[in-house]
């Protein structure tokens, strides 16, 4: 099947060809048909899976088959300032050769980016790619022209419902008209995206395209520590391992700038991403990481999703993620394309029970290497008995671990 078989105007496909787009995805293969009908959808896909173009080309399609001059017509709302850019970007890309226009829409204090996102809203941009907060702000300013919109797109609604922003997406539906189609795209399908799936969307279609599992090209491996070991374990392998492009996962703000501020006084060419830094100097400093100006980027999980970045070397999860899914979303950050990548996790004693979901997930275990004597006494890596209770032989296994030297490795 190529993109040709789905009847898109000449328009769209000079803009895909131009992309280099050449098969359809298994999301896009399966999802393009059922929006292009009209029905309302429910799709379980993560990123990388080509979903964007999923949703973007048979919105865009539909766009050019009907007049509503001045008006909105589509509304992707997706849960970071960084994914909207994205999708824009690719909006950009898709629709050059159409009369499909497009503004993505997101937080900041820029009063002159705030005046021109008003003016667009009000003019009637075909398709708003926005973050809930700032959207709200222009809604209950009264800034959007909304009353035409045909399409509503929810991206990644597992991540903006993490974020906490259930009650601006329901804010935002209050202000939608009634007949609208509706598309839903999660990575995962927990109860409260069932419950959200249910009060916006009208005898969906579902799709689930399986949860992918890491390239076989990453090498995982895993170091059980203390927390207070995990700052000196982290500038030992920087030291040793000599990666060109590193990124490095904490759960929190606060881990990030600290973790940061030790490596730069430790003589790292390192720096921070979080979402307390205004979106001119993430967009800067994302900017000098990807033209290997800075060697290593310490990050919130705002750079697990929506964020390409390729010839990443090495991965480190300086805490052990929430869950399976964002696990594969971190790594898949190196070995893209057709490099190679090596991913480590840090657990402490309190994040054993999750690391080990993440292994039954992963469908194996990761090896556990050595930590340095430098460090001084590690704790025990503790199966927990429920596990194996359950029988999965691989947790029953005698624990590996191998020498943190170079001269040791195989």
């Amino acid at each position: 099947m190529n993109f040709t078989d789905f009847g898109f105007e000449p328009t769209l496909i000079e803009g895909i060809d131009a992309l280099g787009f050449e098969t359809p995805t298994p999301i896009q293969e399966q999802a393009i048909p059922i929006v292009l009908k009209g029905n309302d959808l429910i799709a379980s896909a993560q990123t990388g899976t080509g979903k964007t173009a999923a949703f973007l080309l048979p919105i865009i399609q539909g766009i050019l088959n009907k007049s509503n001059e001045g008006h909105i017509k589509a509304l992707v709302i997706v849960p970071t300032r960084e994914l909207a850019m994205q999708i824009d970007q690719m909006m950009q890309g898709i629709s050059y050769f159409t009369s499909v226009s497009s503004i993505a829409v997101y937080g900041g204090s820029d009063g002159a980016l705030f005046s021109r996102e008003k003016q667009a809203l009000s003019s009637g941009v075909d398709i708003v790619i926005s973050t809930p907060g700032r959207l709200k702000s222009h809604l209950t300013m009264g800034n959007v022209k909304i009353d035409k919109l045909q399409y509503l797109v929810l991206d990644e609604a597992d991540r903006m419902l993490d974020m906490g922003f259930y009650e601006d997406i329901v804010k935002i539906i209050s202000y939608l008209p009634d007949k609208r189609q509706n598309l839903l795209f999660s990575a995962t399908m927990p109860p409260k995206i069932r419950d959200l799936a249910r009060k916006i969307l009208y005898h969906p279609s579902e799709i689930n395209i399986a949860v992918s599992t890491p390239a076989e090209k990453i090498k995982q491996e895993a170091f059980v520590v203390y927390n207070k070991q995990k700052n000196a374990l982290a500038k030992l392998i920087l030291k040793e391992k000599n990666f060109r492009s590193i990124l490095i996962f904490c759960s929190t703000k606060l881990s990030v700038k600290e973790l940061n501020r030790e490596l730069k006084h430790a003589g790292f060419n390192s720096d921070e991403f979080h979402s307390d830094l205004e979106q001119s100097q993430r967009e800067k400093i994302l900017l000098k990481f990807k033209n290997r100006e800075i060697s290593m980027l310490v990050a919130t999980d705002i750079m697990s999703r929506g964020i390409d970045v390729e010839d990443i070397d090495l991965v480190i999860n300086y805490d052990v993620p929430g869950d399976g899914e964002d696990y594969i979303h971190r790594i898949g950050r190196t070995a893209r394309a057709e490099s190679e990548g090596e991913a480590i996790t840090f657990i402490n004693e309190k994040e054993q029970g999750k690391f080990q979901s993440i292994e039954r997930l992963l469908g194996k275990e990761v090896l556990k290497a050595k930590v340095p004597k430098i460090l001084g006494e590690a704790p025990e890596y503790i199966i927990h008995d429920y596990r194996k209770k359950k029988g999965n032989n691989y947790y029953n296994k005698k624990k590996k671990s191998r020498n943190f030297s170079k001269n040791n490795k195989k």
